[in-house]
């Protein structure tokens, strides 16, 4: 499933660069994740970058974004092959 983040979000802009496919970008008021492009990282590292550094703990799974471990590297497959 893709992450999101909650309103608890402080705009520290520490998450937005962590993110290896561009999936975070600023909002209207916080921070946002593009649910077609965020892999939970699958393809790129162990764990959510974007989780590991933010300092309030506002990046939850979406439970409106379910997605499998093969569904997130079938999309990572797709996002870094449209890169090239």
């Amino acid at each position: 499933m893709a992450l999101m983040i909650t309103d608890e979000c402080i705009n520290c802009d520490v998450c937005e660069p962590e993110c290896p496919n561009g999936a975070i970008s600023q909002g209207d008021e916080i921070y946002e994740i593009d649910p077609n492009k965020c892999t939970e990282c699958v393809g790129h590292f162990d764990e959510p970058q974007c989780q590991q550094v933010c300092p309030v703990d506002c990046i939850p799974m979406n439970p409106d974004v379910v997605e499998t471990k093969e569904q997130l590297m079938e999309k990572f497959l797709r996002l870094t092959s449209e890169k090239a």
